[in-house]
């Protein structure tokens, strides 16, 4: 049986890559925050890490409803700031409990209704080639972009437009390079006349490996190879490009195709441990077979952009530089988050510009597939003695998210606190099993010292068993015990 691990990367890497990145384990919201005014503090802001937040942020979204007017997450002061509107009376109630969860609220002018709203008008009045549009949580405006080549008629249409939606509420600027996607041709290294590059290795809805990557690459070329001149190694399976994203599954021929899941950085190998919602502010690494690794913020969310090709919505904004070649790499955080899927931008990694992204998150969605290791081996070992190595359990059902098959444990008393980063069921701080078994876990614990008491309650954290209850989360860890066992892979 041929068992093809695809790992090849043609990439060239920048000088000065970020030294520190590496794959770590992904916590919940609580998992990480300390208390910046110290105990006692009832609402005091937390420290988050980047994915902490975007967490807190989708729960925070719910909670305050209308009142809810985007967020972003200060990268210098490691929080997430979440803006408000029309806040008085019975509505105040609902900031406290943000405030008390641990985010920095800000009152704000334009609602996201008004925001959407004015998103609208833009599409009406000023839907012209070279021109973007995303909202920016910060200024609490609509940052439209114009390339170079909006000029004379076009740009005194979309300025009007960017005009009559008063002052508040957006700004325009130009940008020195040209929007377009990120595709070259003439250099192919996959095939048809263009090259690309892969985003993250996924498996497809009837359990084959695959990968994802561009839209616009996956329209441009039916088959892809690893290598220029090289035979094809897979088919594009679905592509959307233009329309609701720029993305594609391509499947590998060879179904014993061992696929990692994992960014190549050239330097190291990135472990992705599951995809993840952007947040504006956070910083995010992008890797691609022109450029190779580089980094920067993202700006703006649900981004339009209209290309020459025709317009794409929702997409991701980043400051982040990129050149032809580049389209369909990943994009993700330093803790091993898949963000995005590299769709195209304007000008380079010489003088900068703006590059977007599509969300990972809506991509696998839309091709049904599951971000993972695919084909051979895949699955293998969840369950027996030990957890399953790489068993990822969100909700902490007893399921793993990838495969559908029970995440299995044994024993009784899970230990508070226990790490197990490499899944071989070891924790990796006391060298002991990590054992499930037991029953009545507690919903939602919380146990930041691992000394087996729920900094909550007061009372002993209990794991595993068939009434193991979902959201158990140990901070010191970073892992769900018992039946949600949370493992990055």
């Amino acid at each position: 049986m041929s068992h093809k691990r695809v790992t090849k990367r043609k990439a060239i890497i920048a000088a000065g890559g970020v030294a520190a990145l590496g794959a770590a384990a992904i916590l919940l919201p609580q998992a990480n925050a300390s208390q910046d005014g110290g105990a006692g503090a009832a609402a005091s802001v937390k420290t988050l890490k980047a994915g902490d937040a975007s967490d807190l942020a989708s729960q925070l979204e719910k909670l305050l409803g209308d009142a809810f007017a985007g967020s972003y997450y200060d990268d210098a002061g490691k929080q997430l700031v979440v803006n408000v509107v029309n806040v008085s009376g019975d509505k105040n109630n609902v900031v406290a409990q943000a405030e008390k969860a641990g985010a920095k609220v800000r009152e704000v002018e334009n609602s996201t209704a008004e925001l959407e709203a004015a998103a609208k008008t833009l599409k009406t009045e000023a839907t012209v080639p070279g021109t973007s549009w995303a909202v920016d949580p910060r200024t609490n405006k609509i940052l439209v972009t114009a390339d170079s080549t909006v000029t004379g008629k076009k740009w005194d249409r979309v300025d009007s437009t960017v005009q009559s939606l008063g002052s508040g509420m957006a700004t325009i600027k130009k940008s020195a390079g040209t929007l377009k996607p990120l595709v070259s041709g003439g250099d192919a290294i996959f095939g048809g006349g263009a090259r690309c590059s892969l985003g993250f290795n996924v498996t497809a809805g009837d359990g084959s490996p695959a990968f994802l990557t561009a839209g616009h690459c996956g329209v441009a070329a039916k088959q892809w190879a690893d290598s220029e001149n090289g035979q094809p190694i897979a088919t594009v399976d679905q592509a959307t490009f233009p329309g609701d994203g720029d993305f594609a599954l391509v499947k590998y021929d060879d179904a014993n195709t061992q696929a990692p899941s994992e960014v190549n950085t050239g330097q190291q190998k990135v472990a992705i441990s599951q995809a993840a919602e952007a947040t504006v502010g956070t910083q995010v690494f992008r890797m691609g077979s022109t450029t190779g690794l580089k980094d920067g913020q993202v700006l703006g969310l649900d981004a339009t952009v209209n290309y020459p090709e025709g317009t794409v919505t929702g997409l991701i904004q980043t400051d982040v530089c990129a050149e032809p070649g580049d389209s369909g790499g990943s994009l993700f955080t330093q803790d091993g988050q898949a963000i995005g899927l590299t769709s195209g931008g304007s000008g380079d990694c010489t003088v900068g510009g703006e590059t977007f992204f599509q969300p990972v998150t809506t991509a696998l969605a839309a091709v049904g597939a599951t971000l993972g290791d695919g084909g051979a081996g895949a699955g293998d070992a969840v369950g027996g003695g030990q957890a399953g190595a790489g068993a990822v359990d969100e909700n902490g059902d007893g399921i793993d998210d990838n495969t559908g098959e029970a995440v299995q444990g044994g024993g009784a008393g899970a230990g508070a606190g226990a790490v197990d980063e490499n899944g071989d069921g070891i924790d990796d701080n006391t060298g002991e099993a990590v054992q499930g078994g037991g029953a009545g876990a507690g919903a939602g614990a919380v146990d930041q010292n691992g000394d087996g008491i729920d900094d909550n309650t007061g009372e002993a954290v209990q794991g595993g068993g068939d009434a193991a209850a979902d959201g158990g989360a140990d901070q010191n860890g970073g892992k769900q015990n018992g039946a949600g066992v949370t493992e990055s892979h």
